[in-house]
């Protein structure tokens, strides 16, 4: 997770500058548009410095207190970004219906709108680059933070465009409408983060690729045994907990059957990363006639 923590300081200074040139932007424009973009940003900051703080937590090891680790501190931050959103987005309504009765035609320089295309384009890279990484590093914290982003690219594009629609035409009450858009679509990125946050804090299990990968992992390294059953996983930021009964011959030694296992363990931290599992032994007459994988239990590799 060293390299989640750099990115999510990168993602700091990265928030910084967005900010920084979208306060520009508004302030050289007078556009409430553009300042409710900019109060986004602010959130962005904020959000930012939550994400490494609980990168940063969640690497530390399992203690007394915490004896399966302190990865879901993750899913802590995307639910505390889900609650900032919310309240960005009822600051920026709040102001955008003031600003409907008193709006006046714009005159933005090139300035203002420069800065604006520059954060967008900034912002635009960079959430794409956390979400691919974060999906890389099963960091929960990361890839909030890039969903979060992208949110922020697409309102900003129809903030710009409606902007200058404004300037054109003369139509005022476009620029604190647009606002209004722009907390609609704030309030949907922190609904999409409050689901993730609440998932993951539920257990939630992995995803359907990843379920078949540990199923084929079993199959393809549990000769020797005669069936795994009750197999269940569940995700906690960037581990996988894995864990299921596995059925041998009732007169298998202890030492042999360890091997098996252990060949199993080995096999699904290559197909599933990060991985953590727990094997529970049995013996032939606790197998299962409806579920489970059947295991080719005269297999050599098991001896």
């Amino acid at each position: 997770m060293k390299r989640a923590s750099t990115i999510a300081a990168a993602n700091i200074a990265v928030a910084i500058l967005v900010l920084a040139l979208k306060a520009l932007a508004a302030y050289w424009s007078g556009s409430v548009a553009l300042l409710s973009d900019a109060v986004e940003s602010i959130v962005n900051v904020a959000t930012a410095f939550a994400a490494y703080a609980a990168i940063w937590y969640a690497t530390r090891p399992a203690d007394h207190n915490h004896p399966y680790g302190h990865e879901k501190a993750e899913y802590f931050v995307a639910l505390f970004e889900a609650l900032l959103i919310g309240a960005a987005a009822v600051s920026i309504a709040q102001q955008a219906i003031h600003s409907l009765s008193t709006a006046t035609a714009l005159d933005i320089p090139i300035e203002a709108y420069a800065a604006n295309v520059a954060a967008g384009i900034l912002n635009g890279l960079w959430c794409w680059f956390l979400i691919a990484r974060g999906r890389a590093l099963r960091s929960a914290a990361l890839q909030s933070d890039g969903w979060h982003l992208f949110s922020d690219v697409v309102s900003s594009a129809g903030v710009l465009v409606g902007v200058v629609l404004a300037q054109m035409t003369g139509l005022a009450w476009l620029d604190p409408g647009l606002a209004l858009l722009v907390a609609v679509n704030i309030l949907w990125s922190g609904w999409r983060l409050l689901r993730l946050s609440v998932a993951g804090l539920m257990d939630m299990a992995p995803d359907a690729a990843t379920q078949a990968a540990i199923a084929d992992a079993i199959e393809r390294s549990g000769g020797g045994a005669m069936q795994a059953h009750d197999i269940r996983a569940r995700i906690s930021g960037a581990v996988t907990f894995i864990e299921f009964h596995l059925v041998v011959d009732g007169t298998m030694s202890v030492a042999r059957s360890h091997r098996i296992c252990d060949r199993i363990e080995e096999s699904l931290r290559v197909s599933v990363p990060g991985s953590r599992i727990t094997i529970h032994v049995e013996p032939e007459h606790k197998a299962h006639s409806d579920g489970g994988i059947d295991l080719p239990s005269a297999g050599g590799a098991g001896r």
